[in-house]
């Protein structure tokens, strides 16, 4: 990852309403804002004997948590339904 691109940048373009794709652990996801301090992680590679939540919802600290460690990191505008 750009050692430039920051967390506060990162959350920043969460709370524009842009859905975020990127790895981690080898798999790949997307993630967007649900509401305040509540995001919408979704698996996008499921592997045949894959352990991990198709579905999840997280908080900002865990977000944070997880951010050193996203690899290819993209993003594109969310389109309200």
């Amino acid at each position: 990852m750009d050692k430039s691109y920051t967390f506060e940048k990162f959350e920043e373009e969460l709370e524009q309403g842009y859905e975020l794709y990127y790895t981690y652990v080898r798999n790949r996801y997307l993630l967007f804002k649900t509401s305040e301090n509540c995001y919408t992680q979704k698996l996008l590679t499921i592997q045949e004997k894959n352990p991990h939540p198709i579905m999840e919802m997280l908080t900002k600290k865990r977000i944070f948590e997880m951010f050193p460690f996203m690899e290819q990191i993209e993003y594109k505008v969310r389109e309200e339904s």
